[in-house]
């Protein structure tokens, strides 16, 4: 039986993780999480939620901005998952 992951503390105010660095490629017109020997290409809002992560906002206050923009899209139940994916991965702070 494998336990479900907990999700990130309501109080954890995400931030990109030093040496981690958030561009647009026009040429690509694609976000890229720029990191060091590597660089990853981030798929459709990826970027816009990682934008939000700024160390001020907190996990419910990017959800609540992002449901703000996309009212139909099920924020609540995938933003805090991702960043806590991204924060797995040494991403985020």
């Amino acid at each position: 039986m494998t336990a479900t992951p907990a999700p990130p503390a309501p109080s954890w105010r995400p931030a990109l993780a030093r040496g981690v660095v958030l561009r647009h490629d026009p040429v690509r017109d694609a976000d890229l999480l720029l990191l060091p020997e590597r660089v990853v290409v981030l798929d459709g809002s990826a970027g816009a939620v990682l934008r939000l992560c700024d160390g001020v906002r907190d996990v419910a206050a990017v959800v609540a901005a992002l449901a703000v923009r996309h009212p139909t899209a099920p924020v609540a139940a995938e933003v805090p998952e991702f960043l806590r994916r991204l924060r797995k991965e040494g991403w985020l702070r």
